[in-house]
């Protein structure tokens, strides 16, 4: 910070980003500025910077992140300067339906830090005291920020209304969510849980992470694999989580009678699905879900924000083992870039102030 100057990645149109000054942002009434520890790159943050953009330009984009209270506007209460933080990054209305009964990622008229606002790929970032939570003892900057997507994660397996307990859990797609959906299923009980990608580099990172069946989508026929794990019958659940249109036909293809499939991964493509499989799934009476965002309480309810953090406190998540990059600010276009080039293997990257 240098004559209230702050260093950040601006997105000044579609493939423009430029490391540049601008203003420290400043706080209002009951705003809490934080200091960027770290801040994830979402998988919707490459698409959104190199070929779709944001809603106006010029913008900063990053809205998972964590860091420390800088300053507190007035009428904050409760925190003070240093506090390590967590903020969940939708902004509600709090006049529409969906915000009176709390359910804010419905919300019909919402700001969003990184793609609507300025979001955390910068050293400061400001937000209402209502979407800031503090981060438990013991759970360093790092792992806080990935805080939104572990959410986002546990949010798609909680929109199955029934119990994962001995359950058979497949995924599809084994991102840094796809991962992280993983591990929660595993927290949940479920008896079995198949994982499916076509990069060997996340199949071994999975088995790192203490899963057995994982399978090359590119070697292995995906629906035979999850039959003769299931005994013919199919997965409980199953979770789409990349987003590609062959996946979706995996995921459909492998859930059993009375078995659900979870929509999460963004589609990259338009999805075709043959009319023999939609029917398969019509006679099997399959529930499907979609899922966006996680749930988040201001009043300090057990939601998936707190879960997450609840989870890292106590260890039984693992979400530090997801990072392969801390880059600084400095380089961070040029890791954007590799990132939307695939140049290398990446899991979790997180950006930090130079």
């Amino acid at each position: 910070m240098q004559n209230g100057l702050m260093e950040a990645l601006v997105l000044h149109g579609i493939g423009d980003l430029r490391l540049a000054q601008m203003p420290i942002p400043t706080v209002a009434d009951g705003q809490v500025r934080v200091r960027i520890g770290f801040c994830g790159v979402c998988g919707s943050d490459i698409p959104r910077i190199f070929s779709k953009g944001t809603y106006s330009f010029p913008t900063v984009c990053g809205h998972e992140f964590a860091g420390t209270i800088d300053e507190c506007g007035p009428g904050v209460d409760g925190y003070e300067y240093g506090d390590a933080v967590v903020v969940f990054p939708l902004i509600w209305c709090g006049k529409c339906d969906a915000c009176e009964s709390g359910k804010y990622v419905q919300c019909n008229d919402y700001d969003y830090l990184g793609s609507r606002s300025d979001g955390a790929f910068a050293e400061y970032v400001v937000a209402p005291k209502e979407n800031i939570i503090r981060i438990p003892k013991g759970v360093s900057l790092e792992e806080a920020a990935l805080t939104e997507p572990a959410a986002v994660a546990i949010h798609a397996l909680r929109r199955i209304k029934e119990s994962q307990v001995g359950k058979i859990v497949a995924i599809f797609g084994i991102g840094p969510i796809g991962l992280m959906v993983a591990q929660w299923a595993r927290i949940l009980g479920a008896e079995k849980i198949l994982l499916f990608d076509i990069l060997n580099e996340k199949l071994e990172l999975a088995k790192k992470l203490g899963f057995h069946n994982v399978y090359n989508t590119s070697i292995e026929k995906v629906v035979d694999v999850v039959n003769a794990e299931t005994n013919g019958k199919g997965a409980h659940s199953c979770i789409e989580a990349a987003g590609a249109p062959q996946t979706y036909l995996y995921t459909f293809g492998s859930v059993r009678r009375g078995g659900s499939v979870v929509l999460l991964g963004n589609p990259d493509a338009d999805v075709t699905l043959p009319a023999s499989l939609i029917s398969q799934v019509m006679r099997r009476e399959v529930t499907i879900l979609g899922t966006w965002n996680s749930d988040y309480s201001i009043s300090g309810n057990d939601d998936d924000w707190r879960t997450v953090l609840q989870a890292m406190a106590t260890r039984k998540l693992n979400l530090t083992s997801l990072i392969t990059h801390k880059v600084p600010l400095t380089n961070g276009t040029q890791t954007l870039q590799m990132m939307n080039a695939k140049n290398e293997f990446y899991a979790k990257v997180l950006i930090h102030p130079s």
